[in-house]
């Protein structure tokens, strides 16, 4: 299965850029300059992960980060030229479950994603597993009744 990825950056060479290295590893790209679209994206193409930047016009990627949070656990990679310790916690701590610095090592950014992706199926199957020994339980339950 090809990974989905959503990349929000507004920096259109950098989008190329990547889009064409993980089209090239086999994962399908989408991508947009516009946090507000990122978000609609989000919630309409259900991605495997989300590239974001940090500097975006009109909502910054603090923003959208937290925002993401509130409708979804996918994971959130950002990709930012801001390479300091305060900007990364803060990132961090909006959600993001992981930062790199640009310029990223392409073999390192790919790296990140597939253990990005990865943690996050095995975490999802978990989480239905459970789901469904509860409702399980719960109908047991209810038939002893």
């Amino acid at each position: 299965m090809s990974i989905k990825v959503l990349i929000i950056d507004d920096d259109s060479s950098m989008t190329e850029l990547l889009g064409m290295l993980l089209e090239k590893n086999g994962m399908n790209v989408i991508s947009t300059a516009s946090g507000m679209d990122g978000l609609e994206l989000a919630r309409v193409e259900h991605p495997d992960i989300i590239i974001l930047d940090l500097l975006l016009p009109e909502t910054d990627g603090w923003e959208v980060c937290k925002t993401l949070r509130t409708f979804t656990n996918v994971p959130i990679a950002i990709l930012s030229a801001l390479d300091d310790p305060h900007v990364i916690s803060s990132a961090l701590d909006a959600g993001a479950d992981d930062y790199m610095s640009k310029p990223v090592p392409n073999m390192v950014l790919l790296a990140h994603i597939h253990n990005l992706t990865r943690r996050y199926a095995v975490e999802s199957q978990l989480s239905s597993m459970l789901k469904n020994n509860r409702a399980n339980n719960k109908a047991s339950a209810t038939n002893l009744s």
